[in-house]
């Protein structure tokens, strides 16, 4: 039996060395997306294992190494879970498609990015009892919950992601276990100390990674003061950029639109 048909956390892979990188650091950076859309795929338990290595190996305060990761495969406990994110998921979306607008505008043109991005999230949230993994980032608090606890937690999550893009999955974090963090914590014995960090949801991507699109790099980057944008705050050739981002508040003196990231005179 393989290591992709065994069932899942059966397999022993103590003398398993991970596999080479197929891509480079800077190439997994600059092309790690936020991957929503699965393939029903089984991910191996030598998969799962060389994504949680990287989480373990992310910065901690201090090396307490506090971080614990729970992963929601196909047992019963990880099922039920998956069904109470789910709805959490489909709860969170839809309040999010009406008061954004997301049917409104552009997001009324069939292929437009609006309406592509509607139709991704509504599959996403749709299909979430599928998805073949969920893995719920924890931090164990040591001290009264602070605004930088996030530093000893969420570098993993990002190694996680990096990790999965690696070896050729995929995946995306949210925060949709928040709306059943008490339902969760009852299931999965989560002790109340515990900080339940995020959702990521694994899988085998529907298509494929790709170049991450962002603002400019002299709208992003500052040198010596606010607003002010080194020139070598340059993106390599050939990069594109993106134009979403939050909405910029408007003059309520009727001037033109306001962007809170240029310095003022």
């Amino acid at each position: 039996m393989s290591t992709d048909d065994a069932p899942t956390g059966t397999t022993d892979l103590s003398g398993v060395s991970p596999p080479p990188d197929r891509v480079g650091l800077l190439e997994g950076i600059s092309s790690t997306r936020a991957i929503r859309r699965y393939t029903d795929d089984r991910v191996p338990d030598e998969a799962l294992r060389d994504i949680l290595f990287a989480a373990t190996r992310a910065p901690t305060g201090s090396n307490r190494q506090q971080f614990r990761f729970i992963v929601l495969t196909d047992g019963p406990k990880a099922v039920e879970a998956k069904k109470l994110i789910a709805g959490a998921a489909r709860s969170a979306w839809g309040f999010k498609r009406g008061n954004d607008k997301y049917d409104e505008g552009s997001g009324a043109v069939a292929n437009s990015p609006k309406a592509r991005m509607a139709a991704t999230m509504q599959a996403y949230a749709d299909g979430f009892e599928r998805v073949p993994v969920v893995i719920l980032p924890c931090l164990i608090r040591y001290r009264e919950a602070n605004s930088f606890e996030g530093a000893s937690i969420y570098p993993s999550c990002q190694n996680i992601l990096l990790a999965a893009r690696a070896i050729g999955y995929g995946g995306v974090l949210n925060g949709f276990h928040f709306l059943v963090e008490a339902e969760l914590r009852e299931l999965l014995g989560v002790p109340d100390e515990v900080f339940m960090a995020a959702t990521i949801t694994l899988g085998k991507p529907q298509g494929s990674h790709g170049p991450v699109r962002r603002r400019p790099m002299s709208e992003l980057v500052f040198a010596d003061e606010w607003g002010a944008a080194p020139a070598w705050a340059a993106d390599p050739p050939g990069t594109t950029h993106t134009s979403a981002g939050p909405p910029k508040p408007v003059d309520p003196n009727g001037g033109p639109t306001i962007d809170p990231t240029q310095k003022g005179n």
